[in-house]
C-alpha cells in the first residue's frame, strides 16, 4: 500500500481544492457517487453499515492516498466518509479523472491499483466481521502499521475504531505485550514481530 501514497500528487492541480471542518461528512454509504478524493492532510474516518445497522469504522485514510474511487460513473459509495479533524481534499469528478487519464495514461494505472487495494481491504474487513476480537485486532494493527508505518492512535480510539470496549483490548494488549509481540508507549502501540501479529489475524 505504500507505494500507493502520494502517486496521484502530480495530477492534483486538476482537481477542486475543498478545506473541510472537523465532523463533516464527504459521502455518505449508498449515494450515487460524485467522484472520488485525495486526502492531502487532516485525517478521513471510513465506515461501513452493516445490513443490521451497526456502524464501524474500517479505515483510517492515510494521507496521500486516494479515498471514494468507487463512487465513479455515478455508481453508489460503498462506504460513508468523514472528516476526523480539520482536513484538505482534493475531488476529482468523472469528467477530470477522463481528462487526466487521456493526458497521462500511467495516471490510470495509478486509479486501478487504488481501487483495487481498496476493494480487496474492503471484502477482508467484511470477512472478518463475525470473527473472534483478537484476530480483528491483529488484522487493524497489522493493515494500519502497513499503510502508517505504525499506529496512529490510542488504545481509546482504537477501541471505537475495532468497535470493542477498551478493556476487552487492553487485556489482549497486554497478553501481547507479555509475549513481546508488541510495545505500548506513551499510549501508542508498536508492532515488534510483525510476522507474528499476522498469524493472528489470518488464523482459521
Amino acid at each position: 500500500m505504500l507505494e500507493l501514497r502520494f502517486r496521484w500528487k502530480p495530477y492534483l492541480r486538476y482537481g477542486q481544492k475543498l478545506s473541510v471542518d472537523k465532523n463533516k461528512v464527504v459521502y455518505r454509504q449508498g449515494e450515487r457517487g460524485r467522484g472520488f478524493y485525495y486526502l492531502e492532510n487532516g485525517e478521513i474516518k471510513i465506515t461501513l453499515l452493516s445490513d443490521k445497522g451497526d456502524e464501524r469504522i474500517i479505515n483510517i485514510v492515510p494521507t496521500g492516498m486516494l479515498f471514494g474511487e468507487h463512487g465513479v460513473q455515478n455508481e453508489p459509495y460503498l462506504t460513508s466518509a468523514s472528516t476526523s479533524c480539520e482536513s484538505t481534499i482534493y475531488y476529482f469528478s468523472d469528467e477530470v479523472l477522463a481528462t487526466i487519464c487521456r493526458e497521462y495514461p500511467n495516471a490510470a494505472t495509478t486509479y486501478t491499483d487504488s481501487l483495487i487495494y481498496k476493494f480487496r481491504i474492503l471484502a477482508e474487513i467484511v470477512s472478518l466481521l463475525d470473527s473472534p476480537v483478537d484476530q480483528q485486532i491483529a488484522y487493524y494493527l497489522h493493515k494500519l502499521h502497513i499503510e502508517n508505518g505504525s499506529v496512529p492512535m490510542n488504545q481509546t480510539a482504537f477501541a471505537k475504531y475495532i468497535g470493542t470496549s477498551r478493556v476487552t483490548l487492553n487485556k489482549i494488549l497486554q497478553d501481547w505485550k507479555k509475549q513481546d509481540l508488541i510495545e505500548i508507549n506513551n499510549r501508542q502501540i508498536k508492532i515488534l514481530q510483525l510476522e507474528k501479529i499476522w498469524e493472528i489475524a489470518t488464523k482459521e
